[in-house]
């Protein structure tokens, strides 16, 4: 089965901190999506788990666009219970859009508020405040939308400890099946990179990290991968499929695909795009870097990686293989049964521990 990506490049406005492949011209929407469609119509494969309409803001568009994606789509083998899911801004929803999502088949939305005080949205270059998002997430509510993800982030400039969890609270009384909350990372390639922020320290972020962690859980949202938390039933497929090295297919600029040993990635050039030139980097991954890949993927998950699984796939003794590792690491891993996995405390260093698998 294959998970199938599909990117929507346009944004009403690009956000402070945000480096993804966006931009705000929208001339070449008309173009953009007929090539999307042709770059969807000369792929096949035999069974769809999961797909995830991103961006950009693919709630930016109008949703014949993305009826347009969809029924494109409807070529494929889709899987009856298969988890659809559309990324979504505040201030670009309406009852329009989210009846029409539906009638395409798309039955989860992920909204991206990040922050529940308006000055920190500000702060942020975000386009809505908390009121409009609050109105868009009723709109998404009564349009019968279960499958609903938050968007928050934590180690914001000018964000107390009291601000994030004032975020936690209110986000959690409004009974989301999902909450995504990310620490604030400044990118290199963006206008907060240039700008002197005013960030919370490391012992703040760590203590942000962590007490979400106990809160969501008194919620009554497991934690199943680093910065992902989920109310029973409610994990995201489509995120699995990406940490448990499936396969998928990237459709749209930039967008990158894992299709057996190979690794591809689209051209980010949306005139090369548009006039046919899909793939711009193409690699055959070796056995090394898929065993690599298995394991600092599948430790972003609190279930960890299988011992057996990794011997069946690879033919090779995981605990021979990365003992050095797991023995420099102890303090942070534990090995139970068929289960290695990041304990809390490993989920602080995790970047340094998946180094050392490449």
């Amino acid at each position: 089965m294959t998970s199938l990506y599909i990117h929507i490049p346009f944004c009403k406005r690009k956000c402070l901190y945000c480096d993804f492949l966006s931009f705000t011209h929208t001339e070449c929407t008309d173009e953009y999506f007929d090539a999307l469609v042709r770059e969807i119509n000369a792929f096949d494969c035999e069974k769809v788990r999961s797909i995830f309409i991103g961006g950009g803001t693919p709630s930016f568009p109008d949703s014949g666009y993305i009826g347009k994606v969809m029924e494109a789509l409807g070529r494929y083998n889709i899987d009856k219970d298969a988890e659809i899911t559309i990324e979504a801004n505040p201030g670009t929803l309406t009852a329009h859009k989210l009846k029409a999502y539906r009638s395409y088949g798309i039955n989860r939305i992920s909204i991206g508020l990040q922050a529940w005080q308006n000055g920190l949205l500000k702060k942020l270059g975000r386009i809505h405040t908390r009121e409009v998002f609050l109105n868009n997430y009723e709109k998404v509510i009564k349009a019968g939308f279960e499958n609903i993800n938050i968007d928050i982030m934590f180690s914001l400039p000018g964000q107390t400890y009291e601000m994030w969890m004032e975020t936690l609270e209110n986000v959690t009384d409004l009974k989301p099946a999902h909450i995504s909350a990310y620490s604030l990372i400044v990118e290199e390639n963006t206008p907060f990179y240039n700008m002197e922020l005013a960030l919370p320290d490391d012992e703040t972020d760590r203590k942000m990290y962590h007490d979400a962690i106990s809160f969501l859980s008194s919620k009554g949202y497991r934690q199943y991968e680093i910065s992902n938390f989920a109310k029973e039933g409610f994990s995201s497929v489509h995120n699995c499929a990406y940490w448990q090295r499936k396969e998928y297919k990237g459709f749209g600029l930039g967008a990158a695909s894992l299709i057996g040993d190979r690794r591809t990635k689209n051209t980010e050039s949306i005139q090369a795009y548009i006039k046919g030139t899909s793939v711009a980097e193409s690699e055959k991954l070796t056995k090394a870097d898929c065993m690599a890949e298995y394991m600092f993927l599948g430790m972003r998950m609190n279930e960890g990686v299988s011992v057996s699984g990794f011997k069946k796939e690879f033919n090779e003794d995981m605990l021979i293989k990365y003992g050095s590792v797991f023995k420099k690491y102890e303090p942070f891993i534990e090995i139970e049964n068929d289960r290695v996995r990041l304990n809390e405390r490993g989920f602080d260093i995790s970047n340094m521990i998946f180094c050392e698998f490449v």
